[in-house]
């Protein structure tokens, strides 16, 4: 594989036994389909997510990858109200006929080929709250501590006449 050469940002995919050059920069038709995807998939999961995994847990799409060749759909859903993410997602992978066949009912007319589906969780909101947990407790603890440029400079020139 080394002497494989490949653009700058692209990166292989084993799938199906057989070499998948997934290419970072999405073209216009790779960006379209996805973006249908993404809308329909949503509509898919809020008609057919309380069968599969219930009432209480509430899953977005967050974005949609295309492979070049548009025959893989890397699906980023968040999940919220349930502690237990990865159980939803297992959920989902075991419905997947029934979730990839209420796609295709949709976007049957729009594309030549159903694509596979692939699901990731996006736990990037996740990560934003746990930095601003963090960020509101730095500022708890240096709000006690907070002083003006002023002081700061009068305490900085005050050590200074000192060493002096």
């Amino acid at each position: 594989m080394s002497s494989l050469n490949l653009k700058e940002g692209a990166i292989l995919a084993l799938y199906n036994e057989r070499l998948l050059i997934i290419n970072m920069k999405e073209s216009k038709r790779q960006k379209q389909v996805a973006a249908i995807i993404q809308r329909e998939f949503s509509v898919v999961l809020r008609t057919e997510g309380a069968y599969i995994y219930g009432d209480e847990a509430l899953v977005t799409v967050t974005n949609v990858r295309m492979t070049n060749d548009l025959g893989i759909a890397y699906i980023y859903v968040s999940v919220y109200n349930t502690l237990y993410k990865q159980e939803i997602i297992k959920l989902m992978w075991e419905s997947l006929q029934r979730l990839r066949g209420e796609l295709g009912k949709r976007i049957r007319k729009q594309v030549r080929k159903i694509p596979m589906i692939k699901f990731y969780i996006d736990d990037t909101l996740d990560h934003v709250e746990r930095l601003d947990q963090l960020f509101g407790e730095m500022n708890n603890t240096n709000s006690n501590s907070t002083r003006s440029m002023k002081d700061a400079l009068r305490d900085k020139e005050e050590n200074n006449i000192e060493e002096e």
